[in-house]
């Protein structure tokens, strides 16, 4: 077989292994960041809930305490065109205090009030829930997974100035997604009145999460699939996997951050969390919930949480 035979072989096997990738990175955007049902986290041995935190979940009365809430509609018109549905909740009384929430992956606002009846009933501060990007009643044909999300919150902070004055309070406190949305927008320029952030469960980057599940759940490796659907992403989203960093981010941060996470963690991997806090410019703390998984927290030990929390918060509130 002479030479010229030999390179249109390897030229074919090349182009045959780079429309594999190609195809292949097409359904992982479409698999992970498409708005669409989402079939391939059901069974994920990662994701098992415990008996105690399923029944949190499922049956607490935080369930049907924000259904009986009388939750004021707002929107907002996003950089990029898009309607984005939030829910304001009045205190009982009267207080300059707002606390804002960023829910988790293929969630909707309403699911923070686990969080919320807690700020509202316990600490007495206004509460905001919004549905973020490519979730609930707001629109988007992508998930964000915190990036395009930190400039919404951006402007829902602004929304919630307005509404409530130049002396309002705030608060922002995200969850798994949600985390990682609070603590990229720790690296933008905040007004005054955003006095502190609870990052819970958050992952560094999406990147790094896309990597270490794309291993666990699929045995593949980073290269070459990631960098052509952070490709992909980018022309069809708008952003790229890298620049996705809640690490870069918190390494500019200047407004206090608690990290929250459980230590048997093995969807947004605990070391993460750690990793994010040894990188906090700004003041910080962390606590993990030992036999924890990912989310659960706060439904395994709420007064340990809450404990912690109002700490946190009284250094910074008034």
């Amino acid at each position: 077989m002479n030479k010229k035979r030999w390179v249109k072989i390897g030229v074919g096997i090349v182009f045959i292994l780079l429309i594999i990738n190609i195809i292949g990175s097409l359904y992982f955007y479409d698999l992970a960041i498409k708005r669409e049902k989402k079939d391939f986290l059901q069974g994920n041995k990662d994701l098992e809930v415990s008996a105690e935190a399923m029944n949190t979940f499922l049956k607490g009365d935080w369930r049907e305490w924000v259904v009986n809430q009388n939750f004021e509609g707002m929107e907002i018109e996003s950089f990029d065109g898009l309607k984005l549905q939030g829910y304001f909740l009045e205190s009982i009384e009267p207080t300059n205090k707002t606390v804002i929430f960023a829910h988790g992956y293929l969630g909707r606002g309403r699911d923070m009030a686990l969080y919320g009846q807690y700020y509202y009933e316990e600490l007495g501060y206004n509460i905001f829930l919004a549905d973020m990007r490519g979730h609930g009643e707001s629109e988007g044909d992508y998930i964000g997974f915190g990036w395009h999300d930190r400039l919404d919150y951006l402007k829902w902070i602004d929304t919630i100035i307005e509404k409530k004055g130049m002396d309002v309070e705030i608060v922002l406190h995200g969850l798994s997604m949600g985390g990682a949305t609070m603590a990229m927008i720790s690296g933008e320029e905040l007004p005054s009145n955003v006095k502190a952030i609870v990052a819970d469960s958050p992952y560094s980057s999406v990147y790094d999460l896309f990597a270490y599940q794309l291993k666990r759940m699929y045995k593949l490796p980073e290269f070459p699939v990631l960098p052509t659907t952070s490709l992909v992403t980018n022309m069809k989203a708008g952003y790229s996997l890298k620049e996705a960093s809640a690490l870069e981010q918190v390494k500019k941060a200047e407004v206090p951050i608690l990290y929250f996470h459980g230590s048997n963690d093995t969807f947004v991997p605990t070391p993460m969390a750690n990793e994010l806090y040894e990188q906090t410019n700004g003041e910080t703390d962390i606590m993990f919930f030992e036999g924890a998984n990912h989310g659960e927290a706060f439904a395994i030990d709420k007064e340990k949480y809450v404990e912690k929390l109002t700490g946190f918060l009284k250094k910074y509130i008034n």
